[in-house]
């Protein structure tokens, strides 16, 4: 039987895959969190990985306070550079599978079309650089690897956009959400079962691969679709980016074009609005 070991096991990827392994009992599943796998402290996550001794690793651990990451580079890089470089070489060593999570945020938004895999990366905040870097040095160590890049992650499960407007519309008249900022969000349990899908597979196809919802939308847009849904009364209005300013630069455009995932791994994408429903559910 076949270990995957799953870090970050308590964020919302690691959270969902939890509730999907029942379904794969044919693999024995490692749910580590920070108590078992330590990110930020690079000489204890080896002899951790030797511990666990899995066969596939989902890397779904990371350090995304994107704001904090401005005044914490060193934990960032930390855990999003040095930790997956470790890991790479580890699952390369011990001809391990590893699919490794990155993000939309190596993108510095400039683009006006959806981005494919080949695109041109320039992250403009911390954490994506931090990310970027995470990417290069595991492909490095280990060309195998397969690194899904995302954006906008949500589910039931910690911290995220769509509860806190769902919070937001039942305590207030009025909210403002941003309308210049353009992406597709993504259902964390959406992406775990991709994952499982991937390793499921009858051949294994490393590179970098774009996963999120279908759907080109603004972050009021989503707001609005949340209203919609749980048919809360409250006023929504969009705001530039510029009247919400933040630590970290975020892209105005980094909506992912996904073909290459569901042609290789013969994926189905559900629409944005078909996934968010769920949640609700």
């Amino acid at each position: 039987m076949k270990k995957i070991l799953v870090t970050g096991a308590t964020g919302q990827v690691g959270s969902e895959l939890f509730v999907l392994a029942s379904t794969y009992p044919h693999y024995e599943w490692i749910f580590a969190d920070r108590s078992k796998i330590t990110l930020d402290n690079i000489e204890l996550l080896q002899s951790q990985l030797n511990v666990f001794n899995p066969d596939i690793i989902f890397n779904c651990g990371a350090y995304t306070a994107v704001d904090k990451a401005e005044s914490e580079k060193d934990l960032a890089f930390r855990v999003n550079h040095l930790a997956v470089e470790l890991i790479g070489k580890y699952s390369a060593e011990n001809n391990v599978k590893l699919i490794h999570i990155s993000t939309d945020y190596v993108f510095d938004g400039s683009s006006s079309i959806a981005l494919d895999e080949e695109a041109k990366t320039n992250p403009i905040n911390v954490y994506g650089e931090s990310k970027l870097a995470g990417e290069i040095a595991c492909l490095k160590e280990n060309p195998e690897s397969i690194i899904i890049r995302t954006s906008w992650v949500y589910s039931k499960f910690g911290n995220n956009f769509v509860k806190t407007i769902q919070r937001l519309l039942q305590e207030r008249d009025e909210i403002n959400v941003v309308n210049d900022q353009i992406g597709s969000p993504t259902y964390a349990a959406d992406l775990a079962q991709a994952m499982i899908d991937i390793i499921e597979y009858s051949k294994w196809i490393p590179g970098v691969y774009n996963y999120s919802n279908e759907g080109e939308i603004s972050w009021y847009e989503f707001a609005l679709s949340i209203k919609e849904l749980g048919s809360y009364n409250c006023k929504v209005k969009g705001i530039i980016s510029s009247s919400y300013p933040t630590p970290a630069k975020r892209p105005s455009f980094s909506l992912l074009n996904k073909e290459k995932i569901k042609i290789v791994y013969n994926l189905d994408v559900p629409n944005y609005k078909k996934s968010l429903k769920k949640m609700f559910i």
